[in-house]
């Protein structure tokens, strides 16, 4: 449902609603109508769950949340943690995330967690004191509580980036490795090799799987690891990290033709750089990314980047949180169809 079609979304204040009268309404019992209202849909037909959301919106009903939360010690807030909301790729996801609970009727509790770990436990505590019926990270980094929480039975599902760990990790998003893969072939296709990678830290599984699978690509064709010179710079902002990294490579006595940046946000400072410099990033220079970042066809038809729409992500993270629930756990990750989004210059070589 369009976003402008979800705001009219009837909600009613009216508290006399009961749960016997959707019941009722959708001709079916109170058990029945309070499963599939708490999200417990596995022993329901598809016409059954049809005809109690049906009822829950034509009655206006709103489930007494303070007292179910206190019986079943859960509520209907799910928290969505992000590494960085100043990341429009990150904000976007969470977004998706958002419209999605909301259609399942929960609700979305955003903290912004700046990458660091002792804020990501703080959050990881405060849900647990909420009773959140659930917790999503987008882009977690390892942290003291991080184990504790997912050991003691809450439903945690981590996105865009797989838990620090990878192990009994319920994952939704880009297959990084293989995304690093195909940007190496896309650049081997188009006879680029002589290629240089910007990366931030290499401690988060992100990064270092988009940097394994391409320099893996990269090895089988000759290309070895040696030949491909890195450039990082401490920090957190990417941005910045980007712009400071440049340096090592505008300093070359032949820099690369193509640099691969591991996010989108860090090709953005290295064009930074690289403008200052007075050098064409459309001519000199090839920059690719990572994320498919949503501004970058508003500020940057210099940039191809490889990524997962955001939109794709809330009915797929919501999706795995149902399966969760329903005691049927995807046992593989999810991984999202990543996609290519190229400038203008390269489209024109890729077509000739």
């Amino acid at each position: 449902m369009p976003p402008t079609q979800r705001r009219k979304q009837k909600h009613s204040s009216n508290n006399r609603v009961s749960l016997a009268m959707v019941a009722a309404h959708a001709k079916v019992s109170t058990a029945t109508a309070s499963r599939i209202i708490n999200g417990i849909t596995n022993k329901a037909s598809e016409q059954t769950i049809q005809q109690v959301k049906k009822a829950v919106e034509e009655l206006g009903y709103r489930p007494a949340s303070i007292g179910r939360a206190l019986r079943c010690q859960e509520s209907q807030i799910v928290g969505v943690l992000a590494a960085s909301l100043a990341n429009p790729t990150m904000s976007a996801i969470a977004s998706s995330i958002e419209w999605a609970l909301r259609d399942e009727g929960y609700i979305m509790s955003l903290c912004d967690t700046h990458e660091e770990a002792k804020i990501q436990d703080e959050y990881l505590q405060e849900m647990r004191s909420q009773l959140a019926r659930a917790v999503v990270i987008i882009g977690a980094v390892k942290s003291e509580l991080l184990h504790m929480y997912r050991d003691n039975g809450t439903t945690l599902v981590f996105v865009n980036r797989p838990a620090p760990d990878q192990e009994n990790s319920h994952y939704v998003g880009i297959n990084n490795y293989q995304a690093g893969v195909d940007v190496a072939n896309l650049l081997l296709q188009h006879g680029k090799k002589n290629i240089g990678i910007i990366h931030a830290s290499l401690d988060q599984t992100a990064a270092a799987e988009r940097r394994r699978g391409l320099l893996d690509r990269l090895s089988e064709a000759g290309i070895t690891p040696d030949d491909v010179p890195h450039a990082h710079a401490e920090g957190l902002n990417h941005l910045e990290v980007g712009y400071k990294s440049m340096h090592a490579f505008l300093d070359m006595p032949k820099r690369p033709d193509v640099i691969v940046c591991l996010s989108d946000m860090l090709a953005y400072g290295a064009y930074r750089l690289t403008q200052e410099a007075g050098l064409d990033p459309t001519e000199d220079i090839t920059f690719f990314g990572f994320d498919d970042n949503p501004l970058n066809p508003w500020i940057a038809n210099w940039l191809n980047s490889v990524g997962v729409p955001a939109n794709l992500y809330g009915s797929a993270t919501v999706a795995t949180l149902k399966a969760i629930w329903n005691q049927s756990p995807p046992t593989e990750p999810v991984y999202l169809s990543h996609q290519f989004r190229l400038n203008k210059v390269f489209r024109k070589n890729e077509s000739s």
